[in-house]
């Protein structure tokens, strides 16, 4: 993959799911290329790092620590998915860590580069914050149905088990 990012690639992606080819071209022109290996970190819990990522192929391992500071699996991104919506928007630090699964590739977008595209660009930034809501919302809602089956498991209602 080459060290500059590929706007087929970002209109496959959950954040640009809505952008024309052009649109597309134009975000692609602000992002990042970041290569990694297999087992390398690509960001760590509780750091300050504010940068949007999209998978543009390979595999992420997202983590989270437990009560006793162990890390967890939460979950395994897959190619076209976005992290990091929540410390982008917030601007706030971590709530997981990323690290690659195999050899992986990953388009970043800081908030300062975001930033330009609000001047220049305003529908663009727009279509780009509506994804990240997206995003956000699909996380939300698939959160909320793992925990209500988690429940119907624990008290045995509403299925079988």
């Amino acid at each position: 993959m080459s060290a500059v990012a590929d706007f087929r690639i970002v209109r496959n992606s959950t954040v640009g799911a809505e952008l024309t080819e052009e649109k597309a071209k134009l975000l692609t022109e602000k992002l990042g290329v970041r290569s990694l290996k297999d087992g390398e970190l690509l960001v760590n819990e509780g750091e300050a790092n504010q940068t949007l990522f999209i998978l543009a192929s390979g595999k992420l391992a997202v983590t989270s620590k437990d009560a006793d500071g162990v890390e967890q699996p939460v979950y395994t991104m897959k190619e076209g998915e976005c992290a990091g919506t929540r410390a982008f928007v917030e601007q706030s630090p971590r709530k997981a860590t990323l690290r690659s699964v195999g050899d992986s590739t990953v388009y970043t977008l800081t908030p300062g580069d975001f930033e330009s595209l609000i001047d220049s660009r305003p529908r663009l930034a727009f279509m780009v914050m509506r994804a990240l809501f997206r995003v956000t919302h699909a996380n939300l809602s698939r959160m909320n149905r793992e925990s209500k089956e988690l429940a119907n498991y624990i008290t045995k209602t509403q299925g079988r088990y």
